[in-house]
Protein backbone atom coordinates (compact mmCIF):
# COMPACT_ATOMS: atom_id res chain seq x y z
CA UNK A 1 0.00 0.00 0.00
CA UNK A 2 1.08 3.33 -1.12
CA UNK A 3 0.64 5.31 2.43
CA UNK A 4 2.39 8.55 4.01
CA UNK A 5 3.86 8.43 7.15
CA UNK A 6 5.15 11.49 8.65
CA UNK A 7 7.06 11.74 12.28
CA UNK A 8 5.93 14.98 13.69
CA UNK A 9 7.96 16.69 16.60
CA UNK A 10 7.03 20.10 17.44
CA UNK A 11 9.78 22.41 18.99
CA UNK A 12 9.24 24.71 22.32
CA UNK A 13 11.14 27.77 22.08
CA UNK A 14 11.84 28.97 25.48
CA UNK A 15 14.66 31.41 24.97
CA UNK A 16 13.91 35.54 23.85
CA UNK A 17 10.85 35.91 25.54
CA UNK A 18 8.88 34.24 22.57
CA UNK A 19 5.37 33.70 23.81
CA UNK A 20 3.46 33.04 20.92
CA UNK A 21 3.51 31.23 17.40
CA UNK A 22 2.43 33.72 15.03
CA UNK A 23 0.74 33.65 11.60
CA UNK A 24 -2.19 30.97 12.72
CA UNK A 25 -5.79 31.81 11.73
CA UNK A 26 -7.21 32.46 15.08
CA UNK A 27 -10.22 30.28 14.71
CA UNK A 28 -7.66 27.47 13.02
CA UNK A 29 -5.19 27.17 15.41
CA UNK A 30 -3.67 29.57 18.42
CA UNK A 31 -1.90 29.26 21.57
CA UNK A 32 -3.47 27.53 24.45
CA UNK A 33 -4.58 29.95 27.60
CA UNK A 34 -1.52 30.68 29.39
CA UNK A 35 0.66 28.77 26.96
CA UNK A 36 3.34 29.75 24.09
CA UNK A 37 2.54 25.97 22.65
CA UNK A 38 -0.15 26.36 19.51
CA UNK A 39 -3.57 24.41 19.30
CA UNK A 40 -4.83 22.89 16.52
CA UNK A 41 -7.98 21.86 18.65
CA UNK A 42 -10.53 24.54 17.02
CA UNK A 43 -9.68 23.60 13.32
CA UNK A 44 -9.82 19.33 13.99
CA UNK A 45 -12.98 20.11 16.01
CA UNK A 46 -14.43 21.44 12.25
CA UNK A 47 -13.19 19.25 9.49
CA UNK A 48 -13.34 15.46 11.46
CA UNK A 49 -16.78 14.97 10.63
CA UNK A 50 -16.06 15.82 6.84
CA UNK A 51 -13.55 12.57 6.78
CA UNK A 52 -14.48 9.17 6.88
CA UNK A 53 -13.39 5.53 7.14
CA UNK A 54 -13.34 3.10 4.04
CA UNK A 55 -13.37 -0.52 4.44
CA UNK A 56 -13.79 -2.38 1.52
CA UNK A 57 -14.04 -6.39 0.84
CA UNK A 58 -12.09 -7.99 -2.28
CA UNK A 59 -13.36 -10.80 -4.53
CA UNK A 60 -11.42 -14.08 -2.91
CA UNK A 61 -10.54 -17.01 -4.35
CA UNK A 62 -13.45 -19.92 -4.81
CA UNK A 63 -12.34 -23.68 -4.90
CA UNK A 64 -11.43 -23.82 -8.57
CA UNK A 65 -8.76 -21.27 -7.79
CA UNK A 66 -6.76 -23.14 -5.63
CA UNK A 67 -3.90 -25.76 -6.57
CA UNK A 68 -4.78 -29.65 -5.70
CA UNK A 69 -4.73 -30.58 -2.46
CA UNK A 70 -1.39 -32.62 -1.70
CA UNK A 71 -1.13 -36.25 -1.87
CA UNK A 72 0.83 -37.76 1.16
CA UNK A 73 2.28 -41.09 1.56
CA UNK A 74 -0.34 -43.52 3.73
CA UNK A 75 0.16 -43.33 7.18
CA UNK A 76 2.07 -39.74 7.20
CA UNK A 77 1.02 -37.60 9.67
CA UNK A 78 -0.33 -34.82 7.44
CA UNK A 79 -2.92 -36.64 6.48
CA UNK A 80 -4.58 -37.53 9.16
CA UNK A 81 -3.92 -33.43 10.24
CA UNK A 82 -5.89 -32.29 6.53
CA UNK A 83 -8.10 -34.49 6.35
CA UNK A 84 -9.31 -33.09 9.79
CA UNK A 85 -9.09 -29.42 8.55
CA UNK A 86 -11.34 -30.82 5.61
CA UNK A 87 -13.74 -32.26 7.93
CA UNK A 88 -14.10 -29.50 10.23
CA UNK A 89 -14.81 -26.87 6.69
CA UNK A 90 -17.43 -29.10 5.41
CA UNK A 91 -15.17 -30.20 2.87
CA UNK A 92 -14.23 -27.15 1.18
CA UNK A 93 -11.22 -24.75 1.86
CA UNK A 94 -12.64 -21.67 4.16
CA UNK A 95 -13.22 -18.17 2.03
CA UNK A 96 -11.88 -15.63 4.08
CA UNK A 97 -12.46 -11.85 2.56
CA UNK A 98 -9.91 -9.76 1.73
CA UNK A 99 -10.48 -6.02 2.89
CA UNK A 100 -8.52 -3.12 2.76
CA UNK A 101 -8.58 0.02 5.46
CA UNK A 102 -8.38 3.59 3.70
CA UNK A 103 -9.65 6.95 4.53
CA UNK A 104 -11.61 9.52 2.07
CA UNK A 105 -13.23 12.90 2.58
CA UNK A 106 -16.95 14.08 1.18
CA UNK A 107 -16.84 17.13 -1.10
CA UNK A 108 -20.71 17.40 -1.69
CA UNK A 109 -22.77 17.03 1.75
CA UNK A 110 -25.75 17.33 -0.61
CA UNK A 111 -25.05 14.33 -3.38
CA UNK A 112 -22.84 12.39 -1.12
CA UNK A 113 -19.44 12.34 -3.28
CA UNK A 114 -16.42 10.91 -1.44
CA UNK A 115 -13.47 10.81 -2.47
CA UNK A 116 -10.54 8.45 -1.67
CA UNK A 117 -7.29 6.69 -3.39
CA UNK A 118 -8.34 4.11 -5.97
CA UNK A 119 -6.12 1.36 -4.22
CA UNK A 120 -8.18 1.65 -1.68
CA UNK A 121 -11.48 0.58 -3.23
CA UNK A 122 -9.56 -1.46 -6.20
CA UNK A 123 -11.12 -5.23 -7.29
CA UNK A 124 -13.35 -4.35 -4.27
CA UNK A 125 -16.80 -6.22 -4.45
CA UNK A 126 -18.19 -4.67 -1.78
CA UNK A 127 -16.84 -0.80 0.18
CA UNK A 128 -18.21 0.88 3.29
CA UNK A 129 -17.68 4.31 4.83
CA UNK A 130 -17.86 4.91 8.19
CA UNK A 131 -18.65 8.17 9.57
CA UNK A 132 -17.12 10.41 12.61
CA UNK A 133 -20.16 9.34 14.67
CA UNK A 134 -19.81 5.36 13.76
CA UNK A 135 -22.91 4.85 11.43
CA UNK A 136 -21.60 3.29 8.43
CA UNK A 137 -23.25 2.88 5.26
CA UNK A 138 -22.49 1.13 2.10
CA UNK A 139 -21.06 3.22 -0.91
CA UNK A 140 -21.29 3.00 -4.78
CA UNK A 141 -18.03 3.68 -6.64
CA UNK A 142 -18.58 6.38 -9.18
CA UNK A 143 -15.18 6.10 -11.09
CA UNK A 144 -12.02 5.27 -10.33
CA UNK A 145 -8.37 6.77 -12.38
CA UNK A 146 -5.23 4.81 -12.25
CA UNK A 147 -2.73 7.27 -12.97
CA UNK A 148 -3.66 9.52 -10.16
CA UNK A 149 -4.44 7.07 -7.88
CA UNK A 150 -7.86 8.62 -7.57
CA UNK A 151 -11.49 7.23 -7.11
CA UNK A 152 -15.14 9.04 -6.32
CA UNK A 153 -17.71 7.01 -3.92
CA UNK A 154 -21.05 8.09 -3.60
CA UNK A 155 -22.85 7.67 -0.54
CA UNK A 156 -27.06 7.90 0.39
CA UNK A 157 -27.74 8.40 3.75
CA UNK A 158 -30.29 10.54 5.76
CA UNK A 159 -27.52 11.96 8.00
CA UNK A 160 -26.43 15.51 7.51
CA UNK A 161 -22.80 15.15 6.09
CA UNK A 162 -20.43 17.91 6.57
CA UNK A 163 -18.06 18.44 3.22
CA UNK A 164 -14.95 20.41 2.78
CA UNK A 165 -13.42 22.51 -0.28
CA UNK A 166 -10.51 22.26 -2.37
CA UNK A 167 -7.88 25.34 -1.88
CA UNK A 168 -5.24 26.79 -4.06
CA UNK A 169 -2.29 23.68 -3.60
CA UNK A 170 0.04 26.71 -5.89
CA UNK A 171 0.11 29.04 -2.66
CA UNK A 172 1.73 26.30 -0.20
CA UNK A 173 5.71 27.37 0.76
CA UNK A 174 8.11 25.04 2.11
CA UNK A 175 7.29 25.43 5.59
CA UNK A 176 3.90 25.95 5.86
CA UNK A 177 1.49 24.42 8.34
CA UNK A 178 -0.82 21.55 7.35
CA UNK A 179 -2.75 18.99 8.99
CA UNK A 180 -3.83 15.45 8.18
CA UNK A 181 -6.75 13.92 8.94
CA UNK A 182 -7.36 9.77 8.33
CA UNK A 183 -7.76 6.06 9.84
CA UNK A 184 -4.38 5.20 10.17
CA UNK A 185 -3.91 1.36 11.64
CA UNK A 186 -7.68 1.12 11.57
CA UNK A 187 -8.04 3.24 14.29
CA UNK A 188 -10.82 6.25 13.14
CA UNK A 189 -10.45 9.49 12.96
CA UNK A 190 -6.82 10.65 13.98
CA UNK A 191 -5.48 14.40 13.66
CA UNK A 192 -1.63 15.21 12.86
CA UNK A 193 0.21 17.99 12.32
CA UNK A 194 3.39 18.99 10.58
CA UNK A 195 4.82 21.36 7.97
CA UNK A 196 5.31 21.09 4.04
CA UNK A 197 8.95 19.82 3.92
CA UNK A 198 9.27 20.01 -0.12
CA UNK A 199 7.10 20.36 -3.04
CA UNK A 200 6.86 19.16 -6.85
CA UNK A 201 7.95 15.62 -5.80
CA UNK A 202 9.07 13.35 -8.32
CA UNK A 203 8.41 9.57 -7.07
CA UNK A 204 7.70 7.32 -9.76
CA UNK A 205 4.59 6.64 -8.98
CA UNK A 206 3.01 7.74 -12.08
CA UNK A 207 3.09 9.94 -15.10
CA UNK A 208 1.72 12.93 -13.49
CA UNK A 209 3.68 12.87 -10.62
CA UNK A 210 4.12 16.46 -8.36
CA UNK A 211 3.56 15.87 -5.15
CA UNK A 212 3.81 17.51 -2.18
CA UNK A 213 6.16 16.16 0.89
CA UNK A 214 4.78 16.48 4.09
CA UNK A 215 6.71 15.60 7.53
CA UNK A 216 2.85 14.88 9.22
CA UNK A 217 2.43 12.11 10.48
CA UNK A 218 0.52 9.83 8.74
CA UNK A 219 0.90 5.75 8.34
CA UNK A 220 -1.49 3.02 6.89
CA UNK A 221 -4.81 3.64 6.77
CA UNK A 222 -4.40 7.03 5.93
CA UNK A 223 -4.45 6.44 2.21
CA UNK A 224 -7.05 8.53 0.70
CA UNK A 225 -7.39 11.05 3.43
CA UNK A 226 -6.62 15.04 3.16
CA UNK A 227 -4.56 17.13 3.81
CA UNK A 228 -5.46 20.70 4.85
CA UNK A 229 -3.88 24.15 5.14
CA UNK A 230 -4.81 26.32 7.99
CA UNK A 231 -8.10 27.72 6.27
CA UNK A 232 -9.19 24.20 6.78
CA UNK A 233 -9.10 23.87 2.68
CA UNK A 234 -7.83 20.66 1.17
CA UNK A 235 -4.54 21.19 -0.28
CA UNK A 236 -3.61 17.39 -0.69
CA UNK A 237 -4.71 13.90 -0.40
CA UNK A 238 -2.65 11.83 1.15
CA UNK A 239 -1.43 8.93 -0.93
CA UNK A 240 2.37 7.55 -0.51
CA UNK A 241 5.07 7.25 1.82
CA UNK A 242 8.71 6.17 2.07
CA UNK A 243 9.23 3.95 4.85
CA UNK A 244 11.62 1.13 4.95
CA UNK A 245 10.37 -0.25 8.21
CA UNK A 246 6.65 0.80 7.12
CA UNK A 247 6.04 2.84 9.83
CA UNK A 248 6.41 6.54 10.12
CA UNK A 249 10.04 8.09 8.85
CA UNK A 250 8.60 11.57 8.42
CA UNK A 251 8.44 11.36 4.81
CA UNK A 252 5.38 11.17 2.98
CA UNK A 253 3.62 12.65 -0.57
CA UNK A 254 0.18 14.15 -0.70
CA UNK A 255 -1.28 14.49 -4.02
CA UNK A 256 -1.93 18.46 -4.82
CA UNK A 257 -5.65 19.42 -4.86
CA UNK A 258 -4.72 21.90 -7.74
CA UNK A 259 -3.42 18.67 -10.09
CA UNK A 260 -6.74 16.26 -8.65
CA UNK A 261 -9.39 18.69 -8.74
CA UNK A 262 -9.79 18.49 -12.58
CA UNK A 263 -9.73 14.23 -12.33
CA UNK A 264 -12.26 14.31 -9.50
CA UNK A 265 -14.64 16.67 -12.05
CA UNK A 266 -14.45 14.26 -14.83
CA UNK A 267 -14.84 10.90 -12.58
CA UNK A 268 -18.41 12.65 -11.30
CA UNK A 269 -19.11 13.73 -14.95
CA UNK A 270 -18.15 11.03 -16.75
CA UNK A 271 -17.78 7.97 -15.10
CA UNK A 272 -13.85 7.99 -16.14
CA UNK A 273 -11.04 10.51 -16.72
CA UNK A 274 -11.03 12.95 -20.36
CA UNK A 275 -7.32 13.59 -20.74
CA UNK A 276 -5.76 15.61 -23.70
CA UNK A 277 -3.13 14.00 -25.85
CA UNK A 278 -0.61 14.62 -28.12
CA UNK A 279 0.60 11.59 -29.23
CA UNK A 280 4.31 12.09 -28.77
CA UNK A 281 6.79 10.25 -26.52
CA UNK A 282 9.17 12.46 -25.05
CA UNK A 283 12.74 12.95 -22.90
CA UNK A 284 14.47 14.72 -20.88
CA UNK A 285 16.76 17.72 -22.15
CA UNK A 286 20.14 17.10 -21.00
CA UNK A 287 22.90 19.94 -21.28
CA UNK A 288 25.05 17.84 -24.15
CA UNK A 289 21.26 17.29 -26.07
CA UNK A 290 20.67 21.05 -25.46
CA UNK A 291 24.19 21.77 -26.25
CA UNK A 292 24.10 19.92 -29.61
CA UNK A 293 21.33 21.25 -30.89
CA UNK A 294 21.91 25.08 -30.12
CA UNK A 295 19.35 25.29 -27.48
CA UNK A 296 21.46 27.08 -24.57
CA UNK A 297 19.88 26.44 -21.39
CA UNK A 298 18.62 22.84 -20.93
CA UNK A 299 14.77 23.22 -20.95
CA UNK A 300 11.36 21.75 -22.63
CA UNK A 301 10.51 18.27 -23.59
CA UNK A 302 12.50 16.73 -26.08
CA UNK A 303 10.18 14.61 -28.41
CA UNK A 304 12.07 10.72 -29.07
CA UNK A 305 8.97 9.90 -31.19
CA UNK A 306 5.18 10.94 -32.92
CA UNK A 307 2.69 8.65 -33.01
CA UNK A 308 1.38 7.93 -36.51
CA UNK A 309 -1.93 10.14 -37.34
CA UNK A 310 -1.57 11.52 -33.80
CA UNK A 311 -2.60 15.26 -33.06
CA UNK A 312 1.38 16.06 -33.20
CA UNK A 313 2.09 14.32 -36.55
CA UNK A 314 -0.89 16.18 -37.76
CA UNK A 315 0.90 19.77 -36.56
CA UNK A 316 3.78 18.96 -38.44
CA UNK A 317 6.03 18.01 -35.26
CA UNK A 318 8.82 15.27 -35.59
CA UNK A 319 11.19 13.64 -33.64
CA UNK A 320 14.25 15.84 -32.12
CA UNK A 321 12.06 18.66 -31.66
CA UNK A 322 12.01 20.28 -28.15
CA UNK A 323 8.48 21.61 -26.86
CA UNK A 324 9.18 24.64 -25.27
CA UNK A 325 5.82 25.98 -24.38
CA UNK A 326 2.05 24.67 -24.30
CA UNK A 327 -0.77 26.99 -24.73
CA UNK A 328 1.72 30.02 -23.69
CA UNK A 329 3.10 28.02 -19.98
CA UNK A 330 6.94 27.54 -20.46
CA UNK A 331 7.81 23.83 -20.47
CA UNK A 332 10.75 24.12 -18.21
CA UNK A 333 11.14 20.34 -17.03
CA UNK A 334 9.61 17.51 -19.07
CA UNK A 335 7.37 16.00 -16.59
CA UNK A 336 5.80 19.36 -16.51
CA UNK A 337 4.24 18.89 -20.37
CA UNK A 338 1.77 15.66 -19.61
CA UNK A 339 0.31 17.24 -17.27
CA UNK A 340 -0.51 20.87 -19.01
CA UNK A 341 -1.78 18.76 -21.78
CA UNK A 342 -3.90 15.96 -19.81
CA UNK A 343 -5.67 19.26 -18.28
CA UNK A 344 -6.40 20.82 -21.73
CA UNK A 345 -10.07 20.73 -23.63
CA UNK A 346 -10.67 17.82 -25.94
CA UNK A 347 -10.58 19.19 -29.43
CA UNK A 348 -8.94 22.20 -28.15
CA UNK A 349 -6.47 23.79 -30.65
CA UNK A 350 -3.39 24.68 -28.13
CA UNK A 351 -1.08 26.73 -29.43
CA UNK A 352 2.84 24.96 -28.94
CA UNK A 353 6.21 26.53 -29.21
CA UNK A 354 9.04 24.58 -30.30
CA UNK A 355 12.70 24.11 -31.13
CA UNK A 356 13.81 23.35 -34.45
CA UNK A 357 16.96 23.48 -36.70
CA UNK A 358 18.45 26.66 -33.93
CA UNK A 359 14.73 28.54 -34.46
CA UNK A 360 12.16 28.59 -31.94
CA UNK A 361 8.58 27.53 -34.18
CA UNK A 362 4.90 28.14 -33.41
CA UNK A 363 2.32 25.42 -34.44
CA UNK A 364 -1.31 25.04 -33.77
CA UNK A 365 -2.08 20.94 -32.69
CA UNK A 366 -5.77 19.59 -31.94
CA UNK A 367 -5.77 18.30 -28.23
CA UNK A 368 -7.01 14.32 -28.76
CA UNK A 369 -8.12 11.78 -25.69
CA UNK A 370 -6.08 10.05 -24.10
CA UNK A 371 -8.47 7.35 -23.27
CA UNK A 372 -9.49 6.90 -26.90
CA UNK A 373 -5.95 7.01 -28.03
CA UNK A 374 -5.41 4.11 -25.19
CA UNK A 375 -8.49 1.92 -26.12
CA UNK A 376 -7.01 2.31 -30.24
CA UNK A 377 -3.97 0.70 -29.23
CA UNK A 378 -1.94 3.97 -30.10
CA UNK A 379 -0.42 4.23 -26.85
CA UNK A 380 1.92 1.62 -24.98
CA UNK A 381 -1.19 0.98 -20.12
CA UNK A 382 9.69 8.63 -19.88
CA UNK A 383 40.12 7.63 -28.90
CA UNK A 384 40.64 8.43 -32.45
CA UNK A 385 38.32 10.81 -34.83
CA UNK A 386 35.82 8.37 -36.76
CA UNK A 387 37.00 8.00 -40.43
CA UNK A 388 37.51 5.91 -42.89
CA UNK A 389 35.29 4.27 -46.10
CA UNK A 390 32.92 1.97 -44.09
CA UNK A 391 32.72 -1.61 -43.67
CA UNK A 392 31.26 -4.69 -45.30
CA UNK A 393 28.50 -6.27 -43.69
CA UNK A 394 29.57 -8.48 -40.29
CA UNK A 395 32.61 -5.83 -40.01
CA UNK A 396 32.91 -2.88 -37.54
CA UNK A 397 34.09 0.31 -37.75
CA UNK A 398 35.85 2.08 -34.49
CA UNK A 399 34.28 5.75 -33.78
CA UNK A 400 36.98 6.05 -30.89
CA UNK A 401 36.02 9.38 -30.41
CA UNK A 402 33.32 7.88 -28.58
CA UNK A 403 34.15 4.43 -27.60
CA UNK A 404 32.20 2.59 -30.00
CA UNK A 405 31.99 0.35 -32.70
CA UNK A 406 29.57 -0.14 -35.54
CA UNK A 407 28.51 -1.92 -38.33
CA UNK A 408 26.05 -2.50 -40.90
CA UNK A 409 22.85 -4.59 -39.70
CA UNK A 410 22.75 -8.59 -40.59
CA UNK A 411 19.75 -10.45 -40.78
CA UNK A 412 21.22 -12.35 -38.31
CA UNK A 413 20.67 -9.32 -35.97
CA UNK A 414 17.06 -8.59 -36.18
CA UNK A 415 16.48 -12.03 -34.77
CA UNK A 416 19.41 -11.64 -32.22
CA UNK A 417 18.52 -7.97 -30.88
CA UNK A 418 14.52 -8.19 -31.98
CA UNK A 419 15.29 -5.15 -34.75
CA UNK A 420 11.94 -4.39 -36.28
CA UNK A 421 12.12 -4.68 -39.93
CA UNK A 422 11.20 -1.44 -40.33
CA UNK A 423 14.10 0.29 -38.69
CA UNK A 424 16.93 1.12 -40.85
CA UNK A 425 20.61 2.62 -39.26
CA UNK A 426 23.23 1.46 -38.44
CA UNK A 427 23.81 -1.16 -35.61
CA UNK A 428 26.28 -0.76 -32.56
CA UNK A 429 28.48 -3.91 -32.24
CA UNK A 430 30.90 -2.88 -29.85
CA UNK A 431 30.51 -0.09 -26.57
CA UNK A 432 34.05 0.28 -25.21
CA UNK A 433 33.81 0.25 -21.65
CA UNK A 434 34.05 3.54 -19.61
CA UNK A 435 34.29 5.58 -22.02
CA UNK A 436 31.29 8.24 -23.43
CA UNK A 437 29.10 5.85 -25.61
CA UNK A 438 29.10 3.32 -22.83
CA UNK A 439 28.70 5.83 -20.01
CA UNK A 440 25.51 6.90 -21.96
CA UNK A 441 23.60 3.58 -21.57
CA UNK A 442 24.51 2.37 -25.10
CA UNK A 443 24.76 -1.37 -25.77
CA UNK A 444 25.43 -4.15 -28.03
CA UNK A 445 22.34 -4.09 -30.42
CA UNK A 446 21.43 -0.67 -30.32
CA UNK A 447 20.84 0.77 -33.41
CA UNK A 448 21.72 4.45 -34.58
CA UNK A 449 18.85 6.26 -36.59
CA UNK A 450 20.04 9.61 -36.99
CA UNK A 451 23.08 11.28 -36.16
CA UNK A 452 22.37 15.24 -35.29
CA UNK A 453 19.21 14.92 -36.58
CA UNK A 454 21.03 13.50 -40.18
CA UNK A 455 19.56 9.86 -41.07
CA UNK A 456 22.40 7.15 -41.18
CA UNK A 457 22.29 4.24 -43.41
CA UNK A 458 26.10 2.65 -43.12
CA UNK A 459 28.66 3.06 -40.83
CA UNK A 460 30.85 5.72 -42.53
CA UNK A 461 27.81 7.95 -42.42
CA UNK A 462 27.77 7.89 -38.37
CA UNK A 463 31.79 8.57 -38.58
CA UNK A 464 31.46 11.37 -41.33
CA UNK A 465 29.39 13.34 -39.03
CA UNK A 466 30.72 13.13 -35.63
CA UNK A 467 34.43 14.03 -37.55
CA UNK A 468 31.55 17.25 -39.21
CA UNK A 469 30.80 17.47 -35.60
CA UNK A 470 34.60 17.72 -34.08
CA UNK A 471 35.65 20.07 -36.94
CA UNK A 472 32.63 22.54 -36.28
CA UNK A 473 33.90 22.60 -32.70
CA UNK A 474 30.78 20.82 -31.53
CA UNK A 475 30.83 20.30 -27.66
CA UNK A 476 28.49 16.70 -28.23
CA UNK A 477 26.59 14.97 -30.93
CA UNK A 478 22.63 13.76 -30.60
CA UNK A 479 22.17 10.71 -31.65
CA UNK A 480 18.58 8.93 -32.41
CA UNK A 481 18.57 5.30 -31.09
CA UNK A 482 16.65 2.47 -31.51
CA UNK A 483 16.49 -0.77 -28.80
CA UNK A 484 13.68 -3.17 -29.52
CA UNK A 485 11.81 -0.68 -31.30
CA UNK A 486 11.97 2.03 -28.49
CA UNK A 487 13.09 5.12 -29.80
CA UNK A 488 15.00 7.68 -27.72
CA UNK A 489 17.66 10.47 -28.11
CA UNK A 490 20.95 10.36 -26.56
CA UNK A 491 23.67 12.97 -26.62
CA UNK A 492 27.55 12.01 -26.38
CA UNK A 493 30.30 13.98 -25.43
CA UNK A 494 33.14 14.50 -28.04
CA UNK A 495 36.68 13.78 -26.94
CA UNK A 496 38.75 17.13 -27.47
Amino acid sequence: MRRVIFNVMFLVFLAGGLGAICALPAYAAGPLPGSGTPTFANLAEKLLPSVVNISSTQKVMTPEDFPDMPHFPPGSPFEDFFQEFMDQNGGQMPMVPLSSLGSGFIIDADKGYIVTNNHVVKDAEEVRVTFHDDSTVPAEVVGRDDKMDLAVLKVKTDKKLSAVQFGDSDQMRVGDWVLAIGNPFGLGGTVTAGIVSAQQRDINAGPYDDFIQTDASINRGNSGGPMFNLNGEVIGINTAIFSPSGGSVGIGFAMPANLVKPAIKQLIDFGRTRRGWLGVRIQLVTEEIAESLGLGKARGALISSVTPTGPAEKAGLQAGDIILAFEDKPINEMRQLPRVVAETPIGNKAKLTYWRDGKERTTAVEVGELEKAEKEGLVEGEGEKGGGEGSKKGEGLLVGSVGMTVRAITAQDHDQYHIPSDVEGVLVSEVTPALEAAEKGLIPGDVIVEVNQQPVSAPKDVAMLIDKAQKDSRNSILLLVSREGDVRFVALRLKK
